[in-house]
């Protein structure tokens, strides 16, 4: 008899980079609020409108990526804190081991340090797609929607070359390698 496979929880931590300051500046400068339209966001309001972060939690740590590349550390382990909310993304029968080793391919192509883009090639790609190899479900839409909203505004266009040049890496997380002591 085969035994069962061990399910692993996967979480997705929300991060509002901003701390509330761009939902309560959104409607001012943007024309409109990040908060969206529609039905109400889960989580807390934070997470529904601000400069938003994520990571996934899975085997007892959170990895993100950044412009350093793919970084891992203990669950709310970086300078960022708790994160302001949680999303719980179900459960994946992928090993540790597997895991790790589709973490080192991406490091090696997708998602390298010099390849980060803040509203195109961000964490929160980074999040989705690993979201996907691990459970088959995508992360919230109005975390992925959210740079286009923003682009799509006169505001967002006229900015644009000033945040294309942006930069965000967490500090307080070990840049990911397969031989940097996780197995």
């Amino acid at each position: 008899m085969e035994e069962p496979l061990a399910l692993h929880p996967v979480k997705l931590y929300v991060y509002d980079l901003s701390k509330g300051m761009a939902r309560r500046l959104s409607p001012l400068m943007l024309g409109k609020s990040t908060a969206g339209t529609g039905p109400p966001r889960p989580g807390p309001p934070a997470a529904s409108g601000g400069v938003v972060h994520t990571s996934i939690i899975v085997h007892k740590d959170e990895f993100f990526y950044g412009s350093g590349g793919i970084s891992s550390c203990a669950p709310g382990g970086t300078l960022l804190g708790p994160p302001d909310s949680v999303v719980d993304l179900g459960n994946t029968e992928v090993t540790e081991e597997i895991f790790l080793e589709y973490l080192s391919s991406l490091g090696e192509s997708m998602f390298r340090g010099e390849s980060y883009n803040l509203f195109e090639h961000n964490c929160n790609i980074f999040s989705n797609e690993v979201a996907q190899f691990l459970t088959e479900r995508k992360i919230p839409s109005y975390i992925t929607d959210l740079p286009a909203e923003v682009l799509a505004t006169p505001f967002g266009q006229a900015l644009r070359p000033l945040l294309d040049s942006i930069q965000i890496q967490p500090p307080g997380g070990n840049t990911f390698s397969r031989h940097n002591g996780q197995s």
